[in-house]
């Protein structure tokens, strides 16, 4: 599973440019042309998934199991903005994040974020099952 052990604490940061394609009139979650709720939570969990494959075995992976976060301000298309993941729990498979997300102007979202470590193969062949 682990080829080298990840270790509480470890952190990574993923930034992007807000497109049209990530607004919530794209997404279907609003009606306004701003950084829509649901493209935070993609770029947190992409954020979170970057900072774990590193320690993974080959054929390994994983996949996010809870979130929960508060986006608390909008931002325009155009901007860069950021996440920052930090590992908070392993417990075997079962890892923690807490995550932030940031625009040019300052915070726009925070939360904790679930990920369970898997066999790419097995989950993939228990998903017919």
């Amino acid at each position: 599973m682990y080829k080298r052990q990840p270790q509480i604490g470890q952190e990574f940061i993923l930034e992007k440019i807000v497109k049209q394609d990530d607004t919530a009139t794209a997404y279907g979650s609003g009606g306004v042309d701003v950084f829509a709720t649901p493209a935070m939570v993609s770029l947190m969990e992409n954020t979170c998934l970057k900072l774990i494959q590193p320690f993974l075995d080959k054929g390994w992976t994983t996949v996010g199991t809870e979130i929960s976060v508060k986006h608390i301000k909008a931002t325009p298309v155009g901007m860069k903005v950021s996440c920052k993941a930090r590992l908070t729990s392993i417990d075997g498979p079962k890892l923690t994040f807490e995550v932030e997300a940031f625009d040019e102007q300052g915070k726009i979202g925070f939360g904790i974020h679930k990920r369970h470590v898997v066999n790419l193969e097995k989950f993939l062949q228990n998903l017919y099952k």
